[in-house]
């Protein structure tokens, strides 16, 4: 690295020298002038189908009951499921001062590309840049009122939306939600990887449809093979498990859009490392 001229002026961004005194510039965007967020979480996953909507859902119904004010800003712009979860059907209604959340019936705030479409199942064909310029103003254009957290359930992969989501939103750490298959070390090691090279904590693993019990017997049975969860947070460091049963009242609640009212979810020590994570 060069050493500082003589002449230096203290402006890096009119300079094109690679002298010491340089910082790396902060690509972090500044929220809706009237937003109040505290701490953001992002659910991610490696793969699609995991149950990443639902884990974002149940994380966010969790804090609600605790007390704690919060929002779900639903990224995945071509496949949003946040609205229905809730049964929330009303549009967001926006002007020139900015773009009002729409509440589910517990008071959550909610932000997602079906609140914006006259019909949710049109489908949203854009080219992935268009789709980040999306998420970017449900952080930037939209009025997140008070918010103690805001998750944000993420598109599944390590592409445009999350690059852009992990540079330009002070994430305070992620969620990665993986199934118990063979395949999903893989997987997770590439969320893993992502996360320490953009610097933000893993603060969880979700092995979500981890088993089921018999409604006979009451036997748990390891549907999809034995769980790998522990293993996999030992070996990558994650501090916090979680195993999600298969329970088909989860899916009758989603599709009532009443998943606010599910009560099975042992969530509590991935919410733990929720509380303890510092906001970037």
């Amino acid at each position: 690295m060069a050493e500082k001229s003589e002449n230096c002026s203290h402006n890096c961004s009119s300079c094109a020298s690679n002298c010491s005194s340089r910082k790396a510039e902060s690509l972090l965007k500044e929220p809706h002038k009237n937003s109040s967020v505290k701490k953001v979480i992002a659910v991610v996953s490696g793969k699609g189908g995991v149950g990443k909507s639902l884990i974002t859902s149940l994380l966010a119904s969790y804090a609600q009951k605790k007390g704690m004010s919060v929002g779900i800003m639903d990224a995945d712009i071509t496949g949003p499921s946040i609205p229905k979860m809730f049964g929330v059907k009303d549009h967001a209604i926006g002007d020139q001062n900015g773009i009002e959340t729409v509440l589910s019936p517990s008071g959550m705030q909610l932000m997602s590309m079906n609140l914006l479409l006259d019909d949710e199942t049109m489908p949203v064909i854009w080219r992935g840049m268009v789709i980040s310029g999306t998420v970017m103003q449900f952080w930037t254009d939209v009025i997140w009122k008070d918010l103690d957290l805001l998750f944000i359930d993420m598109p599944p992969g390590t592409g445009d939306v999350p690059l852009t989501v992990f540079q330009s939103i002070p994430i305070a750490g992620i969620i990665i939600v993986t199934t118990p298959q063979d395949l999903v070390k893989m997987v997770v090691e590439k969320a893993v990887n992502m996360a320490r090279i953009m610097h933000i904590p893993v603060l969880g693993l979700v092995e979500n449809m981890s088993y089921l019990h018999c409604p006979d017997c009451g036997k748990q049975i390891e549907v999809f093979g034995a769980s790998k969860v522990k293993a996999l947070a030992t070996e990558y460091g994650i501090p916090a498990i979680a195993r999600m049963p298969i329970d088909p009242n989860i899916a009758k609640l989603a599709d009532e859009g009443r998943i606010e009212d599910y009560e099975g979810a042992d969530l509590t020590d991935i919410f733990a490392q929720i509380e303890k994570a510092e906001r970037n």
